[in-house]
């Protein structure tokens, strides 16, 4: 188990910074239009690509963020349960997030179908076709999903036997590992 979370902290960590390139991309074609205005020069569309950037990077980066125990924890009762009572909360807390996670993912696909099953592009003059952003974002969703399915499977087996503080290095408070 301990291999498997391994491996998925070190992709998580790679698909972050593919992220973060892509919001850089972002802003360096949005630096580029903006400098480029005053010379009656523009890319075209950079808001719609930035806004692609921002929803694809979102996706995939909240994996990251899932990993690196960096999700918005409220953690006044688990801060004062012994071990066995925290990995409880902690146990909720990554089976709610993958529950979450999973509807988001299944919602996601009926907007990607859609597009798909209509040829929708954008109503914009790039005309971009949805399917192609659209894909990235649905499969970060499905990628987040599975993370913190595989995750919550790690605490549950961790809790089984009786392992409570395996689960706070997993799921716990970031700083408590």
């Amino acid at each position: 188990m301990k291999q498997l979370l391994s491996w998925l902290q070190r992709m998580n960590e790679r698909l972050a910074v593919a992220a973060g390139v892509l919001l850089l991309i972002s802003v360096a074609v949005t630096l580029f239009d903006i400098i480029a205005r005053p010379f009656q020069m523009s890319l075209g569309g950079t808001d719609e690509l930035s806004g692609y950037a921002m929803a694809i990077a979102t996706s995939w980066g909240i994996s990251y963020a899932l990993t690196s125990m960096a999700h918005v924890r409220i953690d006044l009762l688990r801060a004062r349960c012994s071990s066995r009572g925290q990995a409880l909360f902690d146990a909720i807390a990554i089976l709610s997030l993958a529950a979450v996670a999973i509807v988001v993912a299944y919602r996601v696909w009926p907007v990607l179908a859609k597009t798909i099953k209509f040829n929708s592009t954008a109503n914009t003059t790039l005309e971009t076709p949805l399917w192609i952003p659209q894909s990235l974002w649905l499969a970060g969703w499905m990628w987040f999903a599975a993370s913190s399915i595989i995750i919550a499977i790690a605490v549950i087996s961790y809790i089984a036997s009786g392992k409570f503080n395996e689960v706070n290095a997993v799921a716990g408070m970031r700083g408590e590992a």
